[in-house]
């Protein structure tokens, strides 16, 4: 049959990689879109490495692990790792990028474990050889050992998203000792700094203080040379820096003219603001507030809030576009209103002329900030109002979440079309009724001529929350491997749910059923087993769930028959039909000739997910 895009092992679009439709492909398929991921720019997110792992891991794939990129290496089963080639394993998934796992979590720390056994590590003291085998895993290393390593130990640190505050301080120490290729702090020049790269960002006041205040300076402008192009997130880490790094000494810059109208600098003007740096010469928002007149902040609002300014700065210009616009900010502003948008309340919104999709799109920037639950509804709810219309690419940039957060009549206007363009959303935290809405109109979006196939079944997996019943034992019935992931089939209708066969529940589930043994305790499995006979549960189903209904196995109560007389004994055998045996216990249900049923006897063995 034909497959969807999204729901096939595509190397050209690795992002649209889902994991169950994956695992019915050939060995050979899921080899080559493993290998392909080196050479492609786009990454995978850590749930679904999680998912491509076990299916290699599932088609015996795993062996020849050099042949997949670091990241997939860092989900691989670590008790599987074999110790003649484990040196070579984690010295390349080192090179992974650790952020994929959270911090803590047990294949992090498993790694870190498995890494250090296998090259022997009895010590906090840490070899170059080690080292260089152990990578970025080094993030992740008690603050005692940086400081007891090898002084190498630094180009691992470079590898770090992020260090904790003793982690800062270990390396600071490291540094202040002068026996690293970086040398003593007194001797820096504006290259040891450079190539010191992400390290600078971790010095503390004590190690800056010994910089010679002209490397300090020379340092400081060119981030100011590079801090235009930079993103936000690093316009703030620059920043960070910055004053950091005018802390000791304060970085140079020319004493502005006092102004005669109040403003103890210069004015702010068109080419000040030119200046991406110009805000860390204003001490405070008082300051900023004199010296940023009301007709230059009209003219220069978009360059002005694309500066990371302190909350109290975007305040002082939230002030004065009330000035400016008594009347409410005209909508080509508010197309540029930036990380400022976020500082206004959800009653202040629900007066913005917000009528083209183009002003929701730019409000809904994430690169912006994210908006509080209310001030969202109220901007959607005002779109809605004023005559927009979600389009399905509107739809992507709002989120699932935050349709949710849509009232129901809101959501009856959302059309099946605009559904079908939206691709996947997450709409888990939507109400009951919200989610029956939106399958209705998913259903209407992609059901077909052809009843169900696996591309329609891709496709409507996000919206099953809000499937019926008989949708559901369509699903069941249809023929085709659905595979059903736990996640999904927990989030199901518990009401539905409960009502669905065994037969239903093996048929929906296919190759992940062993998933629901592992998910025995979640409460809606446990009220479903409840539901259901234990006969059926370990004839069906074979994976050793317990609790389900037992039937009282009858029992017949024996009579003495009466002692034959001879006249009895001699009379011969009455003819018909012998008395019927009574059974030990209820008929088993025959599943054989369904057209569905799969076999009882031996559950699919897969992966577990």
């Amino acid at each position: 049959s034909t497959v969807h895009p999204r729901c096939s092992l595509s190397a050209s679009v690795p992002r649209g990689f889902q994991c169950n439709p994956a695992s019915d492909l050939p060995a050979a398929d899921i080899l080559a879109f493993a290998q392909g991921l080196q050479n492609k720019t786009a990454e995978l997110s850590g749930a679904q490495l999680s998912c491509l792992a076990r299916l290699l891991a599932a088609k015996n794939l795993t062996a020849d692990f050099s042949r997949y990129p670091p990241d997939l290496l860092l989900f691989f089963d670590l008790a599987k790792v074999r110790a003649g080639t484990c040196g070579e394993f984690y010295a390349r998934a080192s090179r992974g990028n650790l952020d994929l796992l959270p911090k803590g979590s047990a294949q992090r720390t498993g790694l870190l474990r498995g890494a250090r056994g296998c090259l022997g590590v009895r010590s906090s003291r840490l070899s170059s050889e080690q080292l260089g085998s152990l990578g970025v895993l080094v993030c992740d290393m008690e603050p005692e050992t940086i400081t007891a390593s090898d002084p190498g130990v630094l180009e691992n640190l470079k590898l770090c998203s992020a260090l904790t505050g003793t982690q800062q301080d270990a390396l600071n120490a490291v540094l202040l000792t002068g026996d690293t290729v970086y040398g003593d702090p007194s001797s820096w020049d504006l290259q040891t700094l450079r190539n010191l790269g992400p390290l600078v960002q971790a010095l503390n006041q004590t190690t800056l203080s010994l910089v010679a205040k002209a490397a300090r300076e020379a340092f400081g402008r060119s981030i100011a040379a590079t801090y235009g192009s930079q993103r936000r997130a690093e316009r703030e880490k620059s920043l960070t820096l910055l004053r950091a790094l005018a802390g000791p000494s304060a970085l140079s810059h020319p004493r502005l003219q006092r102004s005669t109208e109040g403003c103890p600098s210069e004015p702010i003007t068109a080419s000040i603001i030119s200046d991406p740096l110009f805000f860390i010469y204003y001490e405070s928002s008082e300051e900023f507030e004199l010296c940023l007149s009301n007709e230059v902040l009209e003219a220069n609002l978009e360059p002005l809030v694309e500066q990371p300014l302190p909350t109290e700065f975007f305040l002082v210009m939230k002030k004065k576009l009330e000035q400016i616009y008594p009347s409410g900010i005209p909508e080509e502003q508010l197309k540029v209103l930036g990380p400022l948008s976020r500082l206004y309340s959800a009653e202040e919104i629900s007066s913005w002329p917000v009528t083209s999709s183009d002003t929701l799109s730019a409000l809904l920037d994430p690169a912006d900030g994210k908006w509080e639950a209310l001030q969202e509804q109220q901007l959607l709810s005002r779109f809605l109002a004023l005559g927009g219309t979600l389009t399905g690419p509107l739809l992507q940039e709002v989120g699932g979440e935050n349709v949710c957060h849509l009232q129901e009549e809101q959501i009856e206007q959302i059309t099946p079309e605009a559904i079908r363009t939206a691709g996947q959303l997450n709409i888990s935290s939507c109400s009951q009724t919200k989610k029956e809405q939106l399958y209705r109109k998913a259903r209407e979006a992609f059901a077909g001529q052809a009843g169900v196939t696996r591309e329609y079944y891709c496709q409507i997996r996000p919206y099953l929350g809000g499937a019926p019943l008989k949708d559901l034992k369509e699903l069941a019935e249809s023929g085709v491997a659905i595979d059903m992931d736990i996640k999904t089939f927990l989030s199901l209708n518990p009401e539905e749910l409960e009502e669905l066969s065994v037969l239903d529940v093996k048929n929906l589930l296919g190759k992940n059923l062993l998933s629901l043994k592992e998910a025995e305790n979640e409460t809606l499995v446990m009220r479903w087993v409840k539901r259901q006979s234990q006969r059926e549960l370990d004839c069906i189903l074979g994976i050793g769930l317990q609790g389900g209904m037992v039937e009282p196995s009858p029992t017949a109560t024996p009579t003495t028959p009466p002692r034959p007389t001879a006249s009895a004994s001699a009379t011969p055998a009455a003819t018909g039909p012998s008395p019927t045996t009574l059974p030990s216990g209820p008929t088993p249900v025959d599943t054989s000739s369904h057209p569905t049923a799969r076999s009882s006897t031996a559950p699919s063995e897969v992966p577990t997910p």
